[in-house]
């Protein structure tokens, strides 16, 4: 490849909204050119290197039994209707839909756990044929509000997603860590140090999960870390060690004055009682108007993203003034306590478990009552962990003191279970000839971020330092005085000798 025929053109000037170092170095190199928010176009370079990585993830997903097919990015609005994530409040508008001419909703997939799961209730009938593992790389489109850093978060892009069906669980779960060592081989051949985290599977469902995290303080994703016992967790799923509470014998409940006392602090002072020893009440509001009652000891903090999961995906946002007065609630006051609010639904941390005779609002201006003890006092639709793990919190598991840092995920691994196949009828015949439900797992590797997350732990302050095994091309030839014949010779014998002994050859050919 001839430097004067190369289709790309490298920037000396950046613009001043590439602020990573990736973004800055891919548009600095020619390696991709911006089309629209989000969309970009890979040039000769950076398609490259991206086939290269494409080349380590096909043979690594055919090392662990897969089979590379290719389904439609385009598909029919009643799959995703029958899996019940049309109209579901995640994806909610990052899923492109639309109408064709003949009128039917379509849309532009982002995910394809249901055409898979489509193809499986097709073709797989017998327990015979398990376990099967397919995948397959294919442009995708999710439309994202905030597209930021290049190739880090784009609207359009490039994913292996790889899906792999069982007869039951236990097959699954011997599995799954085949398709977990083969991600780490992947990107330790690509170059990249990652750390695996626990994580949520979101609005795609399921149970187990990881993700494989690229340690950048620019990243989008929060990781909670125990230096102690390597625990390492996505904040969406982190756990920490919220203790027992304060404990003793039920007392009544009393209703007390509290003048101009609506903060956690000010109540637990004036009442001399620790923070840990009150319950507070955070309000959230969904796109659909219903009212989120939060309630979480004292001392901890609502975790949102755990809330909108344990809500099925749900757009959560912090409740108005106008939101909570519409509602019949008292700012500062509230209380799940006998509350008679239309259209609030109660989430309780599972701390309010543990603890006795905590304080809480009275529902009432001026007033809180004491000794509050769940289930006695107080119901909820849901009890499940929302608790944010903070720094120099406790680990769950060992009791060391969590770290927090910040990341850029590169891939998922998760165990989706029944979800899809018992919802879309995707059903087999054991060897009893009963129908049973397929067992699941789901893959992911978004191949465009993976190159810009290499780009940003290899470079200098000269530009970027390509691993060998994704670097666009093996050698590259400077001819260093063209309007000297015998340099120009020499310069060409040598591209021509390097070419024909089978190197990727940049040739500098310019004067």
């Amino acid at each position: 490849m001839r430097v004067t025929k190369l289709f790309a053109r490298t920037l000396r000037e950046i613009p001043a909204d590439a602020e990573m170092a990736s973004h800055r170095l891919s548009l600095r190199a020619g390696l991709i050119a911006q089309l629209a928010a989000g969309i970009y176009s890979y040039l000769p370079l950076g398609w490259r290197a991206l086939h290269k990585i494409l080349g380590i993830i096909r043979e690594e997903m055919d090392a662990v039994d897969g089979q590379e097919i290719l389904m439609p990015v385009v598909q029919p609005a009643d799959l995703w209707q029958e899996s019940g994530r049309y109209d579901a409040p995640a994806p909610g508008p990052s899923l492109l839909r639309f109408t064709d001419r003949t009128e039917h909703p379509m849309v532009l997939a982002m995910t394809h756990e249901e055409a898979v799961t489509d193809l499986a209730r097709r073709l797989v009938n017998s327990y015979r044929q398990l376990p099967l593992v397919v995948y397959q790389i294919q442009t995708k489109f999710r439309d994202e509000p905030r597209s930021r850093g290049g190739l880090i978060r784009v609207r359009e892009f490039t994913m292996k997603d790889a899906y792999s069906f069982h007869a039951d669980p236990a097959d699954l779960d011997a599995y799954y860590p085949r398709m977990y060592d083969a991600y780490l081989r992947i990107f330790r051949r690509c170059g990249l140090d990652v750390v695996p985290v626990e994580a949520s599977t979101g609005f795609m469902g399921g149970s187990d999960s990881h993700e494989f995290i690229m340690v950048n303080e620019a990243g989008e994703d929060t990781l909670v870390l125990c230096p102690q016992c390597q625990y390492a967790a996505n904040a969406e799923a982190a756990l920490l060690d919220k203790g027992q509470g304060v404990q003793g014998p039920e007392e009544p409940l009393e209703k007390v004055p509290t003048p101009d006392t609506t903060s956690i602090e000010a109540v637990a002072r004036l009442l001399g009682v620790g923070e840990e020893q009150t319950l507070k009440a955070v309000f959230y509001a969904t796109g659909e108007g219903e009212i989120v009652f939060a309630v979480i000891r004292g001392d901890l903090e609502v975790n949102e993203l755990k809330l909108s999961n344990a809500l099925g995906g749900a757009e959560l946002h912090p409740a108005t003034d106008e939101e909570l007065r519409a509602a019949g609630i008292v700012a500062g006051y509230a209380s799940p306590v006998g509350l008679r609010a239309e259209g609030v639904r109660v989430v309780a941390d599972d701390s309010i478990r543990t603890g006795n005779n905590y304080v809480a609002g009275a529902n009432e201006a001026g007033y809180h009552l004491q000794n509050v003890n769940y289930p006695r006092d107080m119901q909820a639709d849901l009890v499940t962990d929302i608790a944010l793990a903070r720094a120099g919190d406790r680990c769950a598991r060992c009791g060391g003191t969590l770290q927090v840092t910040r990341g850029i995920e590169v891939g998922h691994v998760f165990k989706l279970g029944t979800k899809y196949s018992e919802t879309m009828g995707a059903d087999y015949l054991d060897r009893d000839g009963a129908a049973k439900p397929l067992v699941m797992g789901c893959y992911g590797i978004g191949a465009g971020r993976l190159l810009a997350c290499v780009l940003e732990q290899h470079h200098d302050e000269q530009g970027i330092v390509w691993p060998v095994s994704i670097a666009p091309l093996q050698v590259h030839i400077v001819s260093v005085g063209t309007n000297n014949p015998v340099v120009v010779e020499a310069a060409e014998a040598l591209y021509a000798r390097l070419q024909g002994a089978g190197y990727e050859v940049l040739y500098d050919d310019r004067d």
